[in-house]
């Protein structure tokens, strides 16, 4: 009688213990989950931040431009607003990624702007916070894809959809990088 009652006890507490520690890596993967977004975060800021500096630089040079400038304006400030979603965010993103090469395209048509050391300067940092949105995004896709991993195995699954553990989406290219590049000479 005594030793039923303590094989159940053990069994109650191994149990315990089970849930508890599958819980917490279910914590730690949505955190990590959540810090790789806030990567993207903070290069997308770093990125807005860049931005009126090479906008006024251009200025100067390329006032027959208005329409590419005001295009990198507007989607800079798209960027700004509080109320977009994750997909929303990475949409003008890509938007913005778009016209920042145009941007930097116009340097071709003023010779006096491909001279110009501060545009030179910005337009490396721009294309450096480039290359780390697009570094953060794998990292966030890749720490996705092992959330999701995660809460959808057996027995996490479990304990996942007890506590409302949910699933989040990986990050995608926008419909123009899916394009064939046309190269014509």
């Amino acid at each position: 009688m005594m030793t039923t009652g303590i094989i159940v006890l053990g069994a109650l507490v191994l149990f315990l213990i089970f849930w508890i520690t599958t819980y917490n890596s279910l914590v730690k993967f949505r955190n990590w989950v959540e810090e790789s977004w806030a990567q993207i975060d903070v290069q997308l800021k770093r990125r807005f931040d860049l931005i009126p500096n090479l906008v006024e630089t251009v200025k100067g040079y390329a006032k027959h431009e208005q329409e590419t400038l005001s295009k990198v304006v507007e989607l800079r400030n798209q960027m700004g607003k509080p109320n977009l979603n994750r997909a929303e965010q990475m949409e003008v993103n890509d938007q913005l990624s778009g016209a920042l090469k145009n941007l930097f395209a116009l340097r071709e048509a003023y010779p006096d702007l491909k001279a110009n050391e501060n545009f030179k300067m910005l337009q490396e940092e721009l294309t450096q916070t480039e290359n780390k949105i697009a570094y953060s995004r794998q990292l966030y896709n890749n720490t996705v894809m092992k959330y999701n991993t995660k809460i959808q195995t057996v027995p996490t699954n479990i304990i996942a959809g007890f506590h409302k553990f949910d699933r989040r989406d990986m990050l995608e290219a926008s419909h123009e990088e899916r394009q064939n590049v046309q190269v014509k000479f």
